[in-house]
């Protein structure tokens, strides 16, 4: 039972070649001992798989121990979003993803933990504490679904239900060696989700293989009127594996991927994996993409502002932990005094920035500028692929690195979501496959390779990162 894949899970159970309940308890078992190793969950829920677990038997994904991010609401359950501000908070409801997944067969063996909010992209900023690469510990996995991402590298879980706002499936699926898929968005309700910023946030699927995404993925998309950004297309599952010949296969390397930021490492595998595919009849051209230059300065202007406005609620009345107001004069005190107190350092430094781009003073010079570029990036993509089926790029432009080794400059850690950011600004799906390793100070470190597809054509997407990840 070492290391299952949610596909042969499913086989082996249909085929009664394996107990499921044996291997729930055994991950539930698992989880406990190497809690010290890795530090991935922040709550085992062994209530709720005694709960629920003979209530799935007969349902598709026959119990299947899933990994759930601790900002996606599971009713009667605490979800913190990571941070000491909702350490306590009780969800009255599940989000729509879970209860698709429940519907399917999924079941809850603990949530994640996260950086706060899902703010940074190291899990260095959880308000409970850190986790570490299961390559090798003294490493970032990254974030902020290195959590998840661990867990089912190091076969803690079969798969995790994430979010991801810039990057932070493809990245620390790329970094620890596994499959992060992003869908189009609008594909997966993000209904009692807990956004970070609203125009980028998607829930997406951490797994070990091409195939088990593509389950999950099936498992809990669909049209949910309660979300806004919903769609009815998400309803069309256009999933299954296509027998593509692969001449007919057009792919675009931006000039633009292939900068001084990018590791020499990472820059020779990607380069040799380019290589391989031209030998496998794929056509492939570096083409000029101009605007890459600037999607991390879109992005973080733009996300700043959502920020704001999305932790505008934590005042420690509405949501948020409470305290006693008798010697507080006021509440612009209290409110202060309670935010001050919870929210970690990367939250207040965002909340601060959005506050300063949508001033009056600094609307139209900073938010509005980013807003307008994002569309001409739209327009941008929307155009080029009419030309080509998909974009390849790196998933990041460096090995994880170790803890705290880029903390004190968020620079660095802000160009990490150069590749990744751009799907999440034009909402086209993306996923990342492991690619090869590196060596960095004698340590073998997985790296990935990303592909971004146009919207709703996850069926190509997937058909294609098989074939990739196969070779």
């Amino acid at each position: 039972m070492e290391n299952l894949t949610l596909k042969s899970y499913i086989q082996w159970v249909e085929k009664w070649e394996i107990n499921a309940n044996e291997v729930i308890n055994s991950y539930l078992d698992k989880s406990t001992k190497d809690s010290d190793n890795l530090h991935a969950f922040v709550r085992l829920h062994p209530d709720y798989v005694e709960k629920f677990l003979n209530n799935f038997k007969d349902l598709p994904l026959h119990w299947a121990p899933i990994a759930i991010k601790d900002n996606i609401m599971t009713k009667w359950y605490i979800s913190s979003c990571g941070s000491k501000m909702l350490e306590n908070y009780v969800a009255p409801y599940s989000a729509t993803c879970f209860t698709n997944l429940e519907k399917k067969w999924g079941l809850m063996l603990w949530k994640a933990n996260m950086d706060e909010f899902a703010m940074w992209s190291s899990t260095e900023y959880s308000a409970f504490w850190n986790t570490k690469n299961p390559n090798w510990t003294d490493r970032i996995p990254w974030g902020s679904s290195g959590w998840s991402a661990a867990a089912v590298a190091w076969d803690q879980c079969i798969a995790a239900l994430w979010t991801d706002t810039w990057g932070s499936i493809r990245q620390p699926a790329a970094l620890c060696g596994i499959v992060g898929l992003k869908p189009t968005y609008g594909r997966v309700s993000r209904y009692w989700v807990q956004s970070m910023a609203s125009s980028f946030d998607q829930v997406w699927v951490l797994t070990k293989t091409v195939e088990d995404a593509r389950i999950m993925l099936d498992a809990i998309c669909g049209y949910d009127e309660n979300d806004s950004q919903s769609r009815k297309k998400a309803d069309i599952k256009n999933f299954d594996n296509l027998n593509l010949k692969e001449g007919d296969i057009k792919i675009a390397i931006p000039n633009e991927a292939i900068n001084e930021a990018l590791d020499p490492k990472v820059k020779d595998l990607f380069l040799a994996k380019i290589e391989e595919l031209k030998s496998h009849w794929y056509t492939v051209d570096y083409v000029d993409l101009p605007i890459l230059k600037h999607v991390s300065a879109i992005y973080y202007m733009l996300i700043s502002a959502e920020v704001t406005s999305n932790l505008g609620r934590f005042d420690g009345i509405r949501f948020g932990l409470q305290e006693d107001m008798k010697w507080i004069k006021d509440l612009h005190e209290y409110y202060t005094k309670i935010r001050m107190k919870w929210f970690w350092n990367e939250v207040k430094k965002r909340i601060l920035l959005g506050n300063y781009v949508v001033t009056k003073e600094n609307y139209e010079k900073y938010y509005l500028r980013g807003y307008k570029a994002r569309k001409l990036l739209q327009s941008e993509f929307s155009k080029f692929y009419k030309n080509y089926h998909a974009i390849v790029t790196p998933t990041t432009p460096t090995p994880a690195w170790r803890f705290w080794e880029k903390s004190s400059n968020p620079l660095l850690m802000y160009l990490e979501d150069m590749y990744t950011v751009t799907a999440n600004l034009v909402w086209v799906p993306a996923i990342s496959v492991p690619m090869w390793n590196v060596e960095d100070s004698w340590d073998t470190l997985p790296v990935g390779i990303q592909l971004m597809w146009w919207k709703w054509q996850e069926g190509l997407l997937l058909s294609v990162a098989e074939k990739i990840e196969m070779k």
